[in-house]
Formats: C-alpha cells, structure tokens, sequence
C-alpha cells in the first residue's frame, strides 16, 4: 500500500475513532431494552459544570457519559419555551405552543415515547421532585391546552397505562380540594393501583401497580427532602425491570429550575447534587443491565447562570444569575448505552424521542 492510500485510511477511519473515544460497548447497534430519559429542568451548560466542579472529590456522574451533544430548545411560538412545551417535545417528537400539554393546531393531541411502547407491551412510568401534575410529568400521560388545568390532569393521570408514578401533588386528587367534585383517587384503586403517602409505604410496596403521592403539594427542597429522588428511582427500577419485554422512564431533577428562578445559589447547588446522586444510581443500574439507554437533558436553561470564577481543586464556583426566567439557549445532551452515538451534535428537542424511537423500534 502506498503512502497516499495509507493516509486516506487513517483518515477514514479518524471519525470513527473519535466517535468511539468515550466506550466502545455504546457504539453498539444492538436494540435498547429500556430506555430512561432524565431531565434536569432548567438545566443548562453552567449548571452542569457547576455540578461537576462542585463533585471534584466523587469525581461528577457526568463525566461517566460517552456521548454528548446539544439540544436546540425553542417552541412552536417561542423563542423561550416553557416546560410544558419543552416536555412535549421531549415526549412526543413536536414542537407546540408554550403552555400546551401534548395538545397541537387544531387540537391535535400526540402520542408520546410511553404511549409507544405501552403498546408494545413495556412497563412505563415516572418519578419528579415536583407535583406528578407539573408540565414535565404531565408531558408523559396528559393532553390539555393549557398546563395548569390540574383537575383535567389528574384525572388523565388516573386513567393512564404507567405502572409507577412518583412526586408530589396530592391535594389535586382529594375531593375536598376539587372544583369539580369527582375523585380521581377512587379511579385509580378501581384500577388496580395503590396509592401511597409516605416514604417507607412506598420503599415497601412489593404490588406491580404504584402512585406514591409524597406532598400534599410540591415536594421539599434539597437537602430537606434527603434522597427522595433517589429512593424513587431505585424503586421506579426495581419495579419496571420485572418486564421482561423492557421499560421507559422518566425520571426529572424539577427543582433545579425553581432554584433558578429564584437565583438561589445554595438551593441550586442542592438540586445538582441530589440529581448527582439518581445520575450515578441509574448508570449503575445500566452498567449491570446492558440492554438499557439512558439519555440526561433538560426542556430549557433557566436563569442565564455563568459562572465567572471558581475554584477547581476546591470544588468551589461563583455562580451569577442573569434573571429569573428561562432562556433561549442551547441545553447539553449526555446519552449512556445501545445506541448512545446518535444523541452526539446539534439537534432539535423533537429530534431526542424520535431517535429513542427509531432505536427502539417503537
């Protein structure tokens, strides 16, 4: 071989070897099992990096990820999305109005990545750190114009397919709180669900149908929860793997948006590292299983954080706040598993679940 044709395979080859720099077991083309797709609410570029210098010492689940790109995160008519249509995207593959729950023109409501594989026979849920009736939690079941009719919600929720479902929220089911009067709480035990209020009911619960309602309203912040959401992963886990025709999870950090909003610099750097914790808990779970993809993003950046200066070998950084609003920017993409690859670059939200499927097959 001559000195040309040895240059032109090596640079042949040169896409591919850089592909594959993170872990060669993700380039493969086998079909994922399961899928868990984690989203950090208002989580963008600086508050990972926050998160990473922060975890110096544990060395950040971050780094663990191969793969990783970037999500472009404006609306249908939006530049700055909300979480209700963020999620949508996310879920469904489309892009709708701000404040639309899986809800199109003309009143077109999208089938979402669960609602797909429900209907291949896999186990499907979620677990949040905010009301299961919130925009994003709302995005994997619901269907309503607008995000904040909650009484519509719950009652969609309680007549959905997921087998768990974790988070906050529970004034919304109870009768007395209720404009319309019905009870979605009785819906759900006619449908074979246990409804539980407490963390150890939950930790306990050995059935294969579960809503664990653990607030009357929103959730308490980190720390003062302690290791809710991890608690609830593990569980959301352990039940879903029981399908042996695989899963879909949702799993969202919320409140790293609320943190955000309020440009609280100390809640933030609570939220990133209770969402440190389900990182490497999920990646544990994956690393054993094999078979599973799990995709971290968010619906949007919240807050315009940089971080101006800091510390690395402390672990320390100085985080500025813009305002207290979301944003236009570009939001980062990790992806751990079969198929991780495809999730590298630029892409649109709608692109995520539509590769999710694809890899799938669903």
């Amino acid at each position: 071989m001559n000195i040309k044709k040895i240059l032109l395979s090596l640079l042949l080859a040169c896409p591919l070897m850089l592909v594959g720099c993170g872990s060669t077991s993700a380039l493969t083309e086998e079909k994922p099992q399961n899928v868990i797709l984690i989203i950090g609410d208002g989580m963008g570029v600086p508050q990972v990096y926050a998160s990473v210098v922060a975890e110096r010492a544990n060395n950040s689940a971050f780094l663990r990820f191969p793969f990783s790109g970037f999500s472009r995160t404006y609306s249908r008519n939006k530049y700055r999305t909300d979480s209700s249509a963020g999620g949508t995207a996310l879920t469904t593959g489309h892009k709708v109005d701000n404040y639309h729950v899986n809800w199109g023109p003309d009143s077109a409501r999208y089938n979402t990545i669960f609602d797909d594989a429900k209907a291949q026979g896999m186990s499907t849920g979620f677990v949040v750190t905010s009301s299961v009736l919130d925009a994003t939690p709302a995005a994997t079941y619901g269907h309503v114009p607008y995000r904040k009719m909650f009484d519509t919600l719950s009652l969609q929720m309680a007549q959905c397919q997921h087998s768990v479902m974790i988070g906050g929220g529970r004034k919304n089911f109870e009768t007395a709180n209720r404009k319309d009067g019905l009870a979605p709480l009785d819906t759900l035990a006619r449908r074979g669900y246990t409804v539980v209020t407490t963390l150890g009911d939950m930790l306990t619960f050995s059935g294969d149908r579960l809503v664990a309602l653990l607030y009357e309203g929103d959730p308490l912040t980190a720390p003062a929860r302690g290791n809710v959401l991890e608690l609830s992963t593990r569980k959301a886990l352990e039940m879903l793997a029981r399908n042996s025709k695989g899963f879909a999870l949702m799993i969202e950090g919320s409140q790293i948006d609320w943190a955000c909003h309020n440009n609280d610099t100390a809640y933030l750097r609570a939220e990133l590292a209770d969402f440190e914790l389900v990182l490497n808990a999920v990646l544990d779970f994956a690393e054993r299983d094999g078979h599973t993809l799990v995709v971290v993003t968010a619906d949007h950046e919240t807050g315009g954080v940089t971080l101006p200066s800091g510390d690395i070998e402390k672990g320390e950084n100085e985080v500025k706040f813009l305002w207290g609003s979301h944003t236009g920017c570009m939001v980062p993409v990790f992806a751990y598993g079969p198929g991780a690859h495809i999730f590298s670059g630029i892409q649109e939200n709608v692109d995520i679940p539509n590769k999710i499927r694809k890899l799938m097959e669903l």
